[in-house]
């Protein structure tokens, strides 16, 4: 008797590089490497675009090929890089080109709202606030947010199904840097180490850009290799990284 095939798991879960999964013609994209996510409800067929930035158009047709509709967006920081704006001279589509494509909720961390609204021109109606514990669904699908700041005042990640989509506040071999506007280095460590130490070894670490061979890595293998990691303090931590 033949067997059935497996149901196909309820979470739809997207990891998209810029410059190679969309935005291909996009040499900024292709150079910055930032990751974009879509993460979602097969059986409502909504999704969350985590970070949509350098072409909103492209992110879409990838879930609407994928028989997935965006629903709204969950930004991680304010850096243009990720929700858009200015950078360098250069102008990077992002969450304000999502509104003009379509009226959904974009939610940022309620520290990260006047930031986010300086740097991609969007109104405070267009976005949602929240703070540490939220939980945002999309279709029956829950998504923890985790308040990590140090990178940004409102650097947030997003837990879901035990994925850990971390923008720049953890990548599998080294953190976000601390020296731009809003950085705070020890708020970056006790991030690192307390905030997401609820998250287990044996959740995977999405980052927000491919900075090393692997696109993800388990959050045990992270805290074994990566020197972040490595003091013990938070005095250590502003000798090694205070400057970073």
């Amino acid at each position: 008797m033949t067997e059935a095939p497996s149901p196909e798991p309820r979470l739809y879960f997207r990891q998209l590089l810029a410059g190679r999964d969309f935005a291909m013609s996009d040499p900024v994209a292709r150079q910055m490497v930032n990751f974009s996510y879509l993460i979602g409800d097969r059986s409502t067929g909504e999704c969350l675009v985590v970070d949509p930035a350098y072409d909103v158009v492209g992110l879409d047709a990838v879930a609407q090929a994928d028989g997935m509709t965006i629903s709204g967006a969950l930004v991680t920081h304010y850096h243009p890089d990720h929700c858009g704006g200015e950078m360098m001279g250069i102008h990077i589509e992002g969450v304000e080109a999502l509104l003009e494509l379509r009226s959904v909720p974009i939610h940022v961390q309620a520290d990260e709202l006047p930031w986010v609204m300086r740097v991609t021109n969007c109104s405070e109606p267009d976005l949602v606030g929240h703070r540490a514990g939220d939980v945002v669904s999309v279709g029956e699908i829950p998504i923890e947010l985790i308040h990590t700041p140090g990178h940004t005042p409102g650097s947030q990640c997003f837990l879901v199904d035990n994925r850990l989509v971390a923008g720049d506040t953890l990548f599998l071999d080294g953190c976000g840097r601390t020296d731009l506007p809003g950085g705070d280095p020890e708020a970056l460590y006790l991030s690192l180490t307390q905030r997401l130490s609820k998250v287990p070894d044996d959740a995977v670490l999405y980052p927000g850009h491919q900075y090393s061979p692997q696109p993800s890595a388990s959050m045990g293998e992270t805290r074994r290799n990566n020197v972040v990691f490595r003091p013990k303090s938070v005095e250590q931590w502003m000798m090694m990284f205070g400057s970073a």
